[in-house]
């Protein structure tokens, strides 16, 4: 590969001998005068391609045309996504476990007239998603955007998870695992198309670093790092990716924990709403103000931040299922899968009432889940 003298770039001190010193040792590195004004070219075109698809449609159907797969896609955000791609004018392909609930959903779009495709497959088995991938692939011309919202939450603090190293594989499996191999699989077929996007549903507790919430940050953490690194890789293929920072969505995957009752949230229709911006506007991040201050205020003073969620894990407590209450058979109570609420985490036992403290931090900072 040619390579140009770091000098050639590095000298701030004068910026006119640093260009005029560039653009003399062009040869010396491999890469003559011709071969650069052919790569400005190259770059300038798919610049021009990268806006035409940025403009893709302005009207009321800015998804027209798209073929948009959504995993976790039988309830929850993933349901209310579907919808609105497809009030969007895209067609919504849509993967979960539950084919009664995917049947349910497919139903109600057909009926308010939009297209939609479903399949069954459980993400986290290598084989069933090359299948998916393969079927995908061989019955659609092109699969344009992919959202990865199938996933799975567990709050429990280290110190009950000691013994519990499996609920952090779990975990990794579908929230981060999972993910990366649909990405794995689609981004061959979108770099051939010379277009794609993939949304990724992340939290805002990767930028609030909340207590309890170990595994999953960690796993929504892990995914955040590897889109950001191939994005580089492959923006020039006219692949794109954006990542979402969720606040708290009142979810079945939620539901279990007694405790969100009392929260304000938003609803599956608000979080879709952020999804489908994703899609239509390509942002590299969508956040709320309270999670962008919390990841500043940790850049610059992470020993604050340290202290003041310490405060909050001493006001949130356990839950009865996290202490090995009679919730345990009921998935853990702590432990649920978005996209398919699991008929056991309906047994529910309540927790302890909020103190006054708790609900004063909780509503004071909002979307959080604590």
């Amino acid at each position: 590969m040619a390579t140009i003298a770091p000098s050639a770039f590095l000298s701030f001190t004068n910026p006119v001998g640093s260009l005029t010193q560039t653009w003399s040792e062009l040869p010396i590195s491999g890469l003559t005068t011709e071969t650069f004004a052919s790569k400005t070219r190259a770059a300038k075109t798919m610049a021009t391609k990268t806006l035409a698809n940025a403009n893709f449609r302005s009207d009321g159907k800015p998804l027209a045309g798209r073929r948009i797969v959504i995993t976790g896609g039988s309830s929850g955000i993933g349901a209310a996504t579907a919808h609105k791609v497809a009030e969007a004018g895209g067609t919504a392909i849509l993967v979960a476990r539950s084919l009664d609930k995917l049947t349910e959903v497919r139903d109600e779009i057909v009926a308010a007239g939009g297209e939609v495709f479903i399949y069954t497959c459980d993400v986290t088995d290598e084989d069933a998603v090359e299948e998916l991938i393969n079927t995908l692939t061989s019955e659609h011309d092109s699969i344009d955007m992919l959202v990865n919202n199938a996933g799975r939450s567990i709050r429990r603090s280290v110190k009950l998870s000691y013994d519990r190293f499996h609920d952090f594989e779990r975990t990794m499996s579908l929230n981060y695992f999972a993910a990366v191999r649909l990405i794995l699989g689609l981004l061959p077929h979108m770099s051939n198309n010379g277009f794609g996007h993939i949304v990724n549903i992340s939290s805002i507790g990767v930028q609030t670093n909340t207590p309890r919430f170990s595994a999953y940050v960690a796993s929504k953490s892990a995914l955040d790092a590897f889109s950001r690194v191939v994005a580089g890789e492959t923006v020039g293929e006219g692949v794109t990716f954006t990542t979402i920072h969720m606040p708290l969505v009142r979810t079945p995957m939620i539901a279990p924990t007694s405790m969100y009752d009392a929260f304000p949230t938003l609803s599956p229709d608000e979080a879709a709403d952020m999804v489908v911006r994703a899609l239509v506007k390509r942002p590299k991040e969508i956040a709320t103000p309270l999670g962008t201050f919390g990841e500043v205020l940790y850049t610059f003073a992470p020993s604050v931040v340290d202290r003041i969620m310490h405060q909050a894990y001493k006001v949130f407590p356990d839950s009865l299922a996290a202490k090995g209450g009679p919730t345990t058979e009921a998935n853990d109570r702590g432990l649920t899968r978005s996209g398919e609420f699991l008929a056991k985490a309906s047994i529910i036992v309540q927790d302890q009432p909020l103190s006054r403290a708790a609900k004063t931090m909780m509503r004071l900072l909002p979307g959080i889940h604590w």
